[in-house]
């Protein structure tokens, strides 16, 4: 069984985090939305995951809408002590399955505590606030509107610590002139590598940077170096992805998400995986920009 402690840990606000967590979106049904096709497996999922040592999971109220907290609190509440929730808030879901702007105060405020009542929790850990300037990725623009709400919600209580996501480097500057950003979270991987020197610029402040998408999401990346590479470890092209990344920066937090728990098992691998020089420079050639 692998021993995820291999990837190291990193500071997430005030707890410190096992560098390999799990990512709660491919829980709710097709198109992140609905319930789950096997309710049971899910609630599997999320057990197995903690049984293995993730002390990290990543949510939102949005993805179902609502499903996967409720099966995160069905599967794990009361939660471990040392079980670290992030969610994120700035968008909703219309009945058509759209991805929405959802970044008034009231907005913010309903979405934070349906997070609370949905994971069944007095304050949240993490709380990201999603940037929907652009729903297919960062655009430019002020975020202290969408900013101090959350604020105003981590003053009283509700809110441990805030995060920052589909964010631009000038945001994260802006954010962190305005409240203590302790992580960022946005698409990075093998083929998209737009955020290096953000990337090594939080690495410095000691901020966590969250990539999601590490096989490209909805459209996943074709490789023929990386299918070359994984075949010569004699591994998934997933935990040659995830070990890569953890290899790019310390700083690095994974939450690879599956609604499986033989894949969940085999991502979770990735903390066994050594990538050699050669491997490494091979692998590195692949980015697109």
């Amino acid at each position: 069984m692998t021993n995820i402690e291999k990837a190291g840990t990193y500071k997430l606000g005030d707890r410190t985090v096992k560098r390999l967590g799990y990512g709660a979106m491919q829980l709710a049904g097709p198109g992140v939305f609905g319930p789950p096709k096997d309710r049971g497996g899910a609630l599997a999922v999320l057990r197995a995951a903690v049984d293995a040592g993730v002390d990290h999971i990543d949510t939102s109220d949005f993805y179902g809408p609502h499903v996967t907290n409720q099966l995160i609190r069905e599967a794990l509440h009361p939660y471990p002590d040392d079980l670290t929730i992030v969610t994120k808030v700035g968008a909703s879901r219309g009945a058509d399955k759209s991805w929405n702007v959802a970044a008034s105060p009231e907005e913010l405020t309903s979405a934070v505590h349906d997070n609370l009542r949905n994971l069944g929790l007095d304050a949240i850990d993490v709380v990201n606030l999603r940037i929907m300037f652009d729903v297919h990725g960062p655009a430019e623009g002020s975020i202290e509107p969408m900013l101090i709400p959350l604020v105003e919600l981590q003053q009283k209580g509700l809110i441990r610590h805030i995060g920052l996501s589909n964010v631009t480097a000038n945001q994260v500057a802006e954010g962190r002139r305005i409240a203590d950003i302790v992580c960022v979270q946005n698409m990075y991987n093998l083929a998209h590598h737009q955020d290096d020197g953000l990337i090594d610029e939080l690495a410095q402040a000691g901020i966590a940077y969250v990539p999601f998408f590490p096989l490209g999401g909805f459209s996943p990346l074709q490789s023929t170096t990386l299918s070359d590479v994984s075949a010569r470890l004699g591994a998934t092209p997933m935990q040659v992805a995830l070990a890569w990344l953890l290899h790019r920066s310390p700083n690095i937090l994974l939450i690879p998400g599956t609604s499986s728990v033989a894949h969940l098992t085999e991502n979770l691998a990735a903390a066994d995986l050594v990538l050699s020089d050669d491997v490494l420079k091979d692998l590195d050639a692949v980015s697109n920009g």
